[in-house]
C-alpha cells in the first residue's frame, strides 16, 4: 500500500480517538468545558483482498466481507426537501447526488479501507511508461437493470458526450482540462478503452468515478440537446423508467418524504458462497425537515442509522450500553463549514452591479476581510453548537487531508481588539456603537444560508452575535435551498453566506471548480463569460497557477508544497473563512452484520455487503 495512503488512515483514526476523548456531556459555557474521556467503538476490520471471480464469462467483483444472507430493509435518512432530479451527470446538490448514485457504478472507485483507486466496473486498468495514457478493461458480462449488456460503447458515450461534451453539470470536465486541453477517449473493443492525457496528469484516476451512462437510453436524448438532457430523469420520471448498473434501483419515490430502492438483480458482485449481492431487499431513504426531526425518528425506531452532533452524542452515548444500536467515531468531517463574501464587482447584463458598490469597497479591502475573521468566535461555535464534537477550522482542507497545510490549520484565537484595528487602518470608524466607512456609509449587509439546517442556521445566529461585536449590522435570512443556490450560482445577488462544501483528504484536486477562476462553484467571484475571466485579482491568478502546477506534478511532496501554498494563499486572503469541522459521530442498530465503518466511507459503504444477522 502506498505509503502517503497508510499515513491518510493512521492519522484520521488518530484524531478521532484523540478528539473523541474531550466530548461534552452538556452545552457548556464558554471556558468551562470539562473533559469527558468517554471512548467510542473504532473499527479495526481488515477486509478480505479485492478480488475477481469470473463465472459463465461474467467477471464478478468479490465480497469483502464474509457472507451473509438475504432480506429485510435498511432506513437512513437525508434532510431537506429530497432529490431535484435522478440524472447523476446534472445534479448540482449533494441530495440528488447522493439519490442517483446508488443506482450508478463508475469504472473505479476509491478504497474505503485504504484510500487507494481500485476498479471496479473495469477489471483492469494499465498505465503505460508514458504517464499518459491509460488501457481500461471492462469487466465481461455485466448488465443493465434492463437486461442489456454493458460495454465499452456505454464508457466512451459517457465520457466523450455526457462529460468532455459538457451536458449538465461541468464540473467533472472543468476538473479534467490540463490547461486548455482535455484527454482523448478511444474506443479499442467491445470492453476495452484507451485514455490519453495531453501531459502526466496525477489526479487522474481518482476523477474516473464518475458513473456510467447507458447508451441505449441516454444517447437519443442528447442529440435534442442540452436543454433536453437536463430535464430528462427528473424527479417526476416513473421508477421503472430508470435503467441503473448499482447494487440498488428506485422502487418508489414519494416527494418529500421518502426514496425506496430495491435490489439490482443484475447487480455484478458476489459472496464467498457465490450468492449474488446485495442481501437486502430494499434500502429506504427518508426525507427529513432537519435533525431534530431525524433524531426523533431514530429513537421512534424509523431509523436505523443516523448521524449525531452537539449534546445528542453523549446523551446517546450514556445509552448505548442499554439500547439495540453502537456509536462509531468516525473523526473529522470531510466537507467544510464556511462563510464567504461575494466579492463581484462587475454588472450583470442589464448593467446593475451584483453587488451594491458601497458593499464591494468593504468585501474588497482586505483589513475588512480579515477583521472579520478575528472578530469570529470559532470555539464558542465549536462549544455551543457542536458541544466540543468539532474542532475549529482555517484551512480549506479537511483536517484529516494529507496535504493539510498544519501552519495554517493552527489558525488564531478570536481577538476583537486587532479586528478593531485594522478596521481603523481603513478609516472605519463608530458612531454610538455602529460601524461605518471613511466616506460615512453605515456597514450593513446580508448574511444568507439554507432554511432547515439547524447548525448553519444556529452558525449564522452566533456570526451575526460576534460582528455586531464590531458595529457591523448583519440581516441574517435563512431561505429556502434551491433560492440560494440560484443566488450563489446564477444571479449572484447575495451579500455573504454559510454554506459548506463537501472534500476529500485525498485529493483537493477536486476543489478545482471553487477555486479556479472560471470555476462554476467560485462562488465568492462568479465568472459569466471567457473576457470576464480576464480580469482577475492577482492572488486568483496565483491559484490558477498553483492548481494547474499541483494537476501535472507526480511527486508526492512536491505537490504537497503546492497544495500548501495554496492553503495559505486563501487563508491570507480570505475570500472565504473557515468556521469549524464536525467531528462524525454514527450510530446503526446492532441487528446489520457486515458493518465495517471507516473515516473515508462512513458507516454503510458497503451496503451490498450489509445483512440482518437475527
Amino acid at each position: 500500500m502506498n505509503k502517503k495512503i497508510i499515513y491518510v488512515i493512521t492519522l484520521l483514526l488518530f484524531m478521532a480517538l484523540v478528539i473523541s476523548g474531550c466530548l461534552k456531556k452538556d452545552i457548556p459555557q464558554k471556558d468551562t468545558a470539562q473533559c469527558n474521556t468517554e471512548s467510542f467503538t473504532q473499527q479495526t476490520y481488515e477486509p478480505y483482498p479485492i478480488q475477481t471471480k469470473t463465472i459463465n464469462g461474467t467477471d464478478y467483483l468479490m465480497s469483502r466481507s464474509p457472507a451473509g444472507k438475504y432480506g429485510g430493509t435498511l432506513v437512513t435518512s437525508t434532510i431537506g426537501e429530497g432529490p431535484k432530479t435522478f440524472n447523476s451527470w446534472n445534479s448540482m446538490d449533494a441530495t440528488s447526488s447522493q439519490a442517483a448514485d446508488i443506482m450508478f457504478d463508475a469504472l473505479v472507485s476509491t478504497d474505503p479501507y485504504t484510500g487507494e483507486v481500485y476498479p471496479k466496473m473495469a477489471k483492469s486498468i494499465k498505465v503505460l511508461p508514458d504517464k499518459k495514457t491509460y488501457i481500461i478493461e471492462l469487466r465481461h458480462g455485466l448488465k443493465w437493470s434492463d437486461g442489456k449488456p454493458i460495454t465499452a460503447d456505454d464508457v466512451y458515450f459517457t465520457w466523450n458526450t455526457i462529460i468532455f461534451g459538457g451536458f449538465g453539470n461541468t464540473s467533472t470536465r472543468d476538473a479534467m482540462y490540463i490547461g486548455d486541453e482535455l484527454p482523448k477517449i478511444e474506443k479499442i473493443d467491445k470492453y476495452t478503452v484507451k485514455f490519453t492525457t495531453p501531459k502526466p496528469f496525477s489526479p487522474f484516476l481518482r476523477q474516473l468515478g464518475v458513473p456510467i451512462a447507458p447508451k441505449h437510453i441516454l444517447e437519443p436524448v442528447t442529440k435534442q440537446g442540452k436543454r433536453a438532457f437536463a430535464s430528462f430523469w427528473s424527479s417526476n420520471t416513473k421508477p421503472s423508467d430508470f435503467v441503473t448498473s448499482g447494487a440498488f434501483k428506485l422502487k418508489e419515490y414519494v416527494p418529500a418524504q421518502r426514496l425506496v430502492y430495491e435490489r439490482n438483480p443484475n447487480y455484478y458482485m458476489i459472496d464467498e458462497k457465490g450468492q449474488k449481492l446485495p442481501y437486502l431487499d430494499k434500502y429506504i431513504i427518508l426525507i427529513v425537515g432537519d435533525l431534530n426531526n431525524e433524531l426523533l425518528k431514530f429513537k421512534s425506531g424509523e431509523l436505523d442509522t443516523v448521524g449525531l452532533r452537539g449534546t445528542n452524542v453523549s446523551l446517546f452515548k450514556e445509552k448505548e450500553k442499554f439500547s439495540d444500536y453502537k456509536i462509531y467515531n468516525l473523526g473529522p468531517d470531510t466537507g467544510t463549514m464556511y462563510f464567504a463574501f461575494n466579492l463581484n464587482n462587475r454588472k450583470n447584463d442589464k448593467g446593475k452591479f451584483y453587488v451594491n458598490p458601497i458593499k464591494q469597497k468593504w468585501f474588497n479591502n482586505i483589513n475588512f476581510r480579515h477583521a472579520v475573521d478575528y472578530a469570529l468566535d470559532r470555539e464558542n461555535m465549536v462549544f455551543n453548537i457542536a458541544s466540543g464534537v468539532a474542532a475549529p477550522l482555517f484551512t480549506p482542507e479537511p483536517l484529516s487531508s494529507i496535504y493539510l497545510n498544519e501552519q495554517v490549520a493552527k489558525g488564531h484565537p478570536q481577538d476583537i481588539n486587532k479586528a478593531k484595528e485594522l478596521l481603523k487602518k481603513s478609516g472605519f470608524t463608530w458612531k454610538k456603537g455602529k460601524l461605518y466607512d471613511k466616506d460615512g456609509n453605515k456597514v450593513e449587509f446580508d448574511l444568507y444560508t439554507n432554511a432547515g439546517n439547524t447548525e448553519r442556521e444556529s452558525i449564522g445566529v452566533m456570526v451575526k452575535q460576534d460582528l455586531e461585536e464590531l458595529g457591523m449590522t448583519v440581516n441574517f435570512k435563512p431561505i429556502e435551498f434551491n433560492t440560494l443556490v440560484s443566488k450563489l450560482v446564477n444571479t449572484n445577488d447575495f451579500d455573504t453566506v454559510i454554506m459548506g462544501f463537501t472534500g476529500s483528504p485525498l485529493e483537493p484536486y477536486g476543489g478545482k471548480n471553487v477555486w479556479y477562476s472560471n470555476g462554476t462553484l467560485h462562488v465568492f467571484n462568479m465568472r459569466k463569460t471567457p473576457e470576464e475571466n480576464k480580469k482577475l485579482f492577482d492572488w486568483e491568478r496565483q491559484l490558477n497557477s498553483l492548481f494547474d502546477r499541483a494537476s501535472l506534478e507526480l511527486d508526492f511532496d512536491k505537490r504537497k508544497a503546492l497544495y500548501e501554498q495554496y492553503q495559505q494563499l486563501i487563508y491570507d486572503e480570505k475570500p472565504i473563512i473557515y468556521l469549524y469541522s464536525p467531528i462524525r459521530i454514527t450510530a446503526i442498530r446492532n441487528k446489520f452484520g457486515n458493518i465495517h465503518p471507516t473515516p473515508l466511507g462512513g458507516v454503510v459503504h458497503n451496503i451490498e455487503e450489509v445483512y440482518i444477522n437475527n
